[in-house]
């Protein structure tokens, strides 16, 4: 069996590095706000990418792939669009439950799949269309028929279709950059808009925010928790994105949902009502389905 069966598997370790991330962002948003919380992913990331990329060049003995300049392009597209919809998502976050808004941004699988037939002609797989079909039903469940808060909603659905370019951006730059395997390739890939990132935020903050990166220094320890959850996360994106494509790994992501729900319910006290179960579940048989799917 060869290594890109196990796609899924390195997706839900991405999916549960991710849902750690999200909630300790949301920690640091009433002292950082919601961009300065967007931005401790990036900078506080970047080490433990170059740490991961040391490892695995030093256990598997590859040189670093070559980089093209269309690689770097789709990498950049990538790293400008994840900085808008984190920054959009915790902004949501602040005026909405916390379980809501993940849903919210978990439009994004059929988003990806729009983009990726308007923009390279990639024809979705039956499975992969009821699965996604599924899973945006149980979003529409989650949120209510009647949204309340439509402003917040709003906001997690823009921020998906950034995330949206995101994954079809980083998706692109692993598929263009030459050489190596796909584990270098993610690690790499990673690094490069992890440094991307950091480069524009501390840009940015030096120019005009300069009491929010004071402040930041001064929070790095929780700081350093989530960038270390967010380049965990993101180094199996990658993996999951050069084995099985954007569309798949960001539907069977929605995962995340239900298990956001358990952190609402155990961290923020936000309990799931009726229809937020009855939401959830249609997402765990859309996973399902996707993955005996890919199997089949």
């Amino acid at each position: 069996m060869t290594a890109a069966a196990f796609w899924w598997a390195f997706t839900l370790a991405a999916s549960l590095a991710q849902l750690a991330r999200n909630a300790m962002q949301r920690d640091l948003i009433g002292a950082l706000g919601a961009v300065g919380a967007a931005q401790v992913r990036f900078i506080f990331g970047l080490p433990f990418a170059c740490l991961f990329l040391a490892l695995v060049q030093g256990i598997g003995g590859e040189p670093l792939p070559g980089l093209t300049l269309a690689a770097y392009g789709w990498t950049a597209l990538g790293a400008v669009t994840q900085i808008a919809a984190t920054a959009l998502m915790l902004a949501a976050m602040r005026a909405k439950s916390f379980v809501v808004v993940i849903a919210a941004t978990k439009t994004e699988p059929a988003q990806i799949a729009l983009f990726a037939l308007l923009f390279f002609g990639e024809r979705p797989t039956s499975a992969l269309l009821g699965a996604i079909a599924l899973a945006t039903l149980g979003v529409w469940l989650m949120s209510g028929v009647q949204w309340k808060g439509f402003g917040a909603i709003a906001l997690g659905l823009v921020s998906a279709a950034f995330f949206a370019l995101a994954a079809i951006g980083f998706r692109q730059a692993l598929v263009t950059v030459q050489g190596g395997s796909f584990v270098i390739r993610a690690s790499f890939i990673l690094t490069l808009g992890l440094a991307t990132q950091t480069a524009l935020a501390l840009l940015y903050m030096g120019l005009f925010d300069r009491p929010r990166l004071r402040a930041m220094a001064g929070l790095w320890r929780p700081s350093l928790g989530a960038g270390f959850m967010g380049a965990f996360a993101s180094q199996f994106w990658y993996i999951g994105f050069a084995l099985a494509g954007a569309a798949p790994v960001r539907t069977l992501s929605l995962l995340e949902v239900p298990l956001a729900q358990v952190i609402s319910a155990r961290i923020f006290k936000e309990r799931p009502s009726l229809r937020e179960g009855l939401g959830a579940a249609l997402i765990v048989v859309a996973a399902l389905l996707l993955v005996s799917g890919a199997a089949g």
